[in-house]
């Protein structure tokens, strides 16, 4: 009886001296050569990601609000030409006394002519210069949003990565107790053969078999989520991923400290800042409706071939006209006073929505950081965990031995191992992904804190070219 024991000890201490994630899974992951690491991960999401890209591009779309708002102070040129046949018939005194007929009187022409007109604002009430401002407050709220983005790409492509890692942990550690569990089954086939254990003791093998292998197959479909979770974050399959350790050397000290910065920081609530600065530059565009305006206008009139009452073959005119012109507003119906009453209210909006953002913004980082501390305390009672389980095994299996444990008691022991291992896992990639969480809600997961290899996408270069750009329809990248 005690042969076939110490050959299934044999396959317990396997179990106990077998694959193990460390803190940064190097245990079981040995790192290539050519391993793919966490920065290079979040270098390809940061270059590849969709999401990324297509709000770059309505940073860009928001860009040229600045020259369509800055339009204001240029001049308006207007070109007409018209060309057409004109009929005219007259009758009444008036047409007797200027032909001495008693008829009526008949004139056509053929009528071409063209005008030309050029106006320049020289006050608009403030209009222009507030909706320039308006427009600059709206690219930075934008630029606020693309650092959001960011963040959120960079924080799913390390949690993509750090689940991958986790879960072909578990898939080994799962297909680790298939291994042994079947050559235990073997060996108890086998006692049972000789007479050593009863039936129940082959069926409790073979129970813990076929949970074995429906956990494994599970565990490969968790793996296989994670791959697809970490294509569409980083653009590729994973291949040899490498370690990865945490963040902590880029975390504040403490959680005041943390809450200060993510609440100077965070680009949710410096795009809320920006929004107040644009409802506030709306109020004054909406007051300008109640300005007078002054613009400069120049203005040619040209007609050919004209006959009309001259009856003069090929009559021409020319007028031209330079001078100012001035609109004083009296009153439009009372929609300029609803338009102002609804900027003021909007601007109420930004600002409650702005300490609202602040609150969750806070919340977000105390939520962060108490989570990354549960996860610091969860490896600790992991290891303590696996460590005991390791102890009650060893005590099972030598109990065993002696007569005085089941089979039962010995299975029941070598699951409990492997929970806890597989929770142990599953804490060293919390305490990762949460080290990485904690920094994006204060604000910092972006290329630069992480020192990420490779250009920096600047959207001020962008804007830099198109600020002034008043003519032309290609975009600066030529399309």
């Amino acid at each position: 009886m005690s042969r076939p024991f110490r050959l299934a000890s044999q396959f317990c201490i396997a179990i106990r001296r077998g694959p193990f994630l460390s803190v940064a899974l190097a245990a079981l992951l040995s790192m290539p050569a050519a391993a793919e690491t966490m920065s290079d991960a979040l270098r390809q999401a940061y270059r590849n990601s969709p999401d990324i890209n297509q709000q770059r591009a309505a940073v860009r779309a928001i860009d040229e609000n600045t020259p369509k708002a800055k339009a204001g102070y240029l001049p308006k040129v207007n070109a007409n030409g018209f060309l057409g046949e004109e009929y005219d018939y007259e009758r009444g005194q008036l047409t007797s006394s200027m032909t001495g007929a008693t008829g009526g009187l008949k004139t056509h022409a053929a009528v071409r002519g063209y005008t030309g007109k050029v106006t320049e604002t020289v006050f608009d009430g403030f209009k222009t210069l507030n909706s320039v401002r308006q427009a600059e407050s709206q690219t930075f709220a934008a630029r606020e949003t693309l650092r959001g983005t960011e963040q959120n790409v960079l924080l799913g492509a390390a949690t993509a990565y750090m689940n991958v890692l986790r879960d072909s942990a578990i898939v080994e550690l799962r297909r680790n107790n298939v291994i042994v569990l079947t050559e235990q089954l073997r060996q108890i086939r086998s006692r049972f053969q000789a007479g050593e254990v009863t039936t129940s003791d082959v069926a409790q093998t073979q129970a813990s078999l076929a949970q074995g292998r429906s956990d494994f197959a599970g565990a490969q479909s968790a793996l296989l989520a994670s791959t697809a979770s970490f294509r569409l974050y980083v653009g590729v399959e994973p291949d040899k991923l490498a370690p990865a350790k945490p963040l902590d050397p880029l975390l504040p000290r403490d959680l005041d400290a943390a809450i200060s910065i993510g609440l100077a920081q965070h680009p949710l609530i410096g795009a809320a800042r920006h929004n107040v600065a644009v409802a506030l530059s709306a109020v004054k565009v909406a007051e300008a409706a109640l300005y007078p305006t002054a613009s400069l206008v120049g203005e040619v009139d040209r007609v050919l071939d004209y006959d009309g009452f001259t009856s003069l073959p090929g009559y021409k005119s020319f007028d031209a006209f330079v001078g100012g012109q001035a609109v004083l507003p009296v009153y439009q119906g009372g929609a300029e006073y609803a338009a102002i009453r609804q900027a003021k209210e909007q601007v109420r909006q930004a600002e409650l929505a702005l300490d609202s953002q602040g609150d969750a913004v806070r919340a977000q980082i105390v939520a962060a950081w108490n989570g990354l501390d549960a996860a610091r305390a969860e490896i600790q009672s992991g290891r303590a965990a696996e460590a005991a389980a390791e102890r009650a095994l060893s005590g099972m299996r030598d109990e065993a031995i002696a007569g005085q444990r089941t089979t039962y008691d010995v299975l029941t022991a070598q699951q409990t191992l492997l929970s806890a291992r597989v929770g142990l896992v599953t804490a060293q990639r919390d305490r990762i992904v949460a080290s990485y969480g904690t920094l994006a809600a204060i604000g910092g997961l972006n290329p630069d804190r992480l020192r990420l290899d490779g250009p920096r996408y600047d959207p001020a270069a962008h804007y830099r070219q198109v600020e002034n750009k008043f003519i032309g329809t290609s975009t600066p990248d030529g399309r």
